[in-house]
């Protein structure tokens, strides 16, 4: 048995997914084969220290990917995880492919492409249910910068006062003002609270 985690992160103004360099060249999720009597959480951080260079990762299980052809070595379950986390958590060595890159995801080793598709809309369930729950905004944004973060994730655009409207109750002031290079500032909010969303900005959100 195997385990595999797709770690999203939203880099350069869209959303991306982490891989390293497999057997023969190929791309894949970071992953690794089960130890005896090894916890699956274990085995997952593992994964992500050694392959990822990532330590102390939160992350939480997908699903099971059992496909008796998945794996060219031998019928070799994997439990598929996932973690997103913000591109200033990363490794500077981190290799990152765009999700929405049909011909880059495709070509993952394995039935990884699957297992990042599952992740991406885990992460649209999430980002419905809470204002960026994950912090890929960094923590305190202005309005039109969550804004293009949702259209990332849920590769949608958003009207800007329908999105304001829906999501204005889950924040708060920050009492700062951004200070752009070009264009008026623009107030900065952080999430209330959890950022709970209401199920009528959910609705809006998943359109």
């Amino acid at each position: 048995m195997a385990v595999d985690v797709a770690v999203l992160t939203y880099s350069g103004g869209s959303l991306k997914v982490l891989v390293v360099r497999h057997r023969l060249g190929a791309l894949a999720l970071p992953g690794t084969f089960l130890h005896e009597r090894e916890l699956l959480t274990a085995a997952a951080d593992r994964a992500l220290s050694v392959k990822a260079e990532l330590a102390q990762t939160s992350f939480h299980q997908l699903a099971i990917f059992d496909r008796p052809d998945r794996d060219d070595r031998g019928w070799v379950l994997s439990v598929a995880h996932t973690a997103c986390l913000p591109e200033s958590a990363l490794p500077d060595s981190a290799l990152l492919v765009d999700v929405y890159d049909d011909e880059a995801v495709s070509g993952l080793a394995f039935d990884h492409a699957d297992m990042v598709r599952l992740a991406v809309t885990d992460l649209r369930t999430r980002y419905a249910s809470y204002v960026d729950p994950d912090g890929l905004s960094g923590g305190t944004f202005t309005v039109a910068e969550l804004r293009g973060l949702y259209e990332v994730i849920f590769d949608r655009p958003f009207q800007k006062d329908s999105f304001r409207r829906q999501v204005f109750d889950a924040l708060e002031s920050t009492g700062e003002m951004s200070r752009p290079g070009n264009g008026r500032p623009a107030e900065t909010y952080r999430r209330r609270g959890d950022g709970a969303l209401t199920a009528q900005a959910m609705a809006f959100l998943t359109g």
